[in-house]
């Protein structure tokens, strides 16, 4: 099979590359990321202009991308830069409004592309941990068609800064059934939401969401009522494919800065990088590396397919992204000695965020145990 990107996914690539070398540098990245809303808008912006946030869409809802592989190219790319812009709560919620929103709700895509708005998902709850179907927020609508929210949502990502968002809750059912979750477009400004924002250790951000009585129309319910966790899941899966590629770019450029400083920090008079301790410790790491790189393969080929082959194979990914992650960043933090945690040296913030990938959306011991579970139900070969 080849596996050689296309010509546009190539064009993607080298302008994503061209512009954050350019317009990107780290202490950029820090002065955007202390600010309010974490984020610059203005960057932002020129994302959309290049059309990187189109890549995150199918044509067929005004971008140009969409597929797995699309999804690998752009995210491997914002890892290898740490770019704190909202790409990942743009492509989960945005994902969401494309596959289920009437025409009236998807005319909201085009200032998404655009860079105009911006979109989240608010789905995680307190109590919820990992379990995508433990919905406590509830949903009651009354006589008139009218829909009315309580509950909250954890750790929304830039939920802070959204202007819509994409809020689920039970209609009816357990609070674990995957049955009777609704979802709904929520613009940020409606009375009975309020948010409480905060940066997160890896430069990010995210939002508390309290729903205190929220009162929508019946027209703000994505899909029909009740039925929408299968295009949940399969959202998430997507955010979590896109997590893993950006995990493999920030991999990748913190073993290189550490091969720079095996290159350069001396010690008895040679350069560190020629004691051979140190060279398999490295080496060991571009091999995890590049198993990380085949499964993302893997996993970015699956996304189209039925949900439990590719619900396996995403888990199957993040934990391994997880394993070798974590890895990465204790291996080359150590390679480097005490220089590699100081706020001054970008190779910290790597690894801060290699660690907190991890607990994004299911860390390593969640998704080994969906792949325990969902690999029951593969066929045998």
């Amino acid at each position: 099979m080849d596996f050689t990107h296309t010509e546009q996914r190539r064009l993607l690539e080298e302008t994503l590359q061209r512009f954050l070398r350019d317009n990107y540098p780290m202490s950029l990245r820090h002065e955007h990321a202390a600010a309010r809303p974490g984020f610059s808008r203005e960057l932002w912006s020129r994302f959309a202009e290049l059309g990187l946030v189109g890549a995150l869409f199918r044509e067929e809802h005004g971008g140009f991308g969409g597929a797995g592989f699309d999804l690998t190219v752009l995210f491997e790319g914002l890892g290898r830069a740490l770019v704190v812009e909202p790409f990942l709560a743009t492509l989960l919620g945005g994902s969401l409004l494309a596959e289920l929103g009437t025409p009236e709700q998807r005319s909201l895509l085009a200032q998404i592309i655009e860079g105009e708005r911006l979109v989240s998902l608010a789905h995680g709850e307190p109590q919820g941990r990992y379990e995508l179907a433990d919905v406590a927020t509830t949903a009651e609508r009354d006589a008139t068609g009218v829909w009315k929210l309580h509950g909250s949502k954890a750790v929304v990502p830039n939920g802070d800064s959204a202007d819509w968002l994409i809020v689920s809750a039970r209609i009816h059912g357990e609070q674990t059934d995957p049955q009777g979750i609704g979802l709904y477009l929520v613009e940020a400004s409606t009375e009975g939401l309020e948010r409480r924002g905060y940066a997160t250790v890896d430069g990010g951000h995210a939002a508390e969401i309290t729903l205190d009585g929220v009162v929508l129309d019946e027209s703000a319910a994505l899909g029909a009522p009740g039925e929408s966790f299968a295009a949940l899941e399969k959202a998430v899966d997507q955010g979590t494919l896109a997590l893993c590629a950006e995990a493999l770019g920030a991999m990748q450029t913190a073993t290189d800065i550490t091969l720079e400083y095996l290159k350069t920090r001396k010690q008895f008079g040679v350069a560190i990088g020629g004691f051979q301790a140190l060279q398999h410790r490295y080496v060991e790491l571009l091999i995890e590396i590049e198993q990380v790189r085949s499964q993302l393969i893997n996993a970015a080929s699956s996304v189209e397919h039925h949900a439990p082959d590719r619900r396996w194979q995403l888990s199957a990914a993040k934990h391994l992204v997880g394993r070798v992650g974590r890895l990465v960043a204790e291996e080359t933090v150590q390679l480097h000695g005490g220089i590699a945690m100081t706020w001054e040296y970008d190779l910290g913030h790597f690894a801060k965020r290699l660690v907190m990938i991890d607990h994004w959306l299911g860390d390593t011991d969640h998704h080994l145990e969906q792949c325990a579970v969902l690999g029951r139900d593969q066929p045998a070969v």
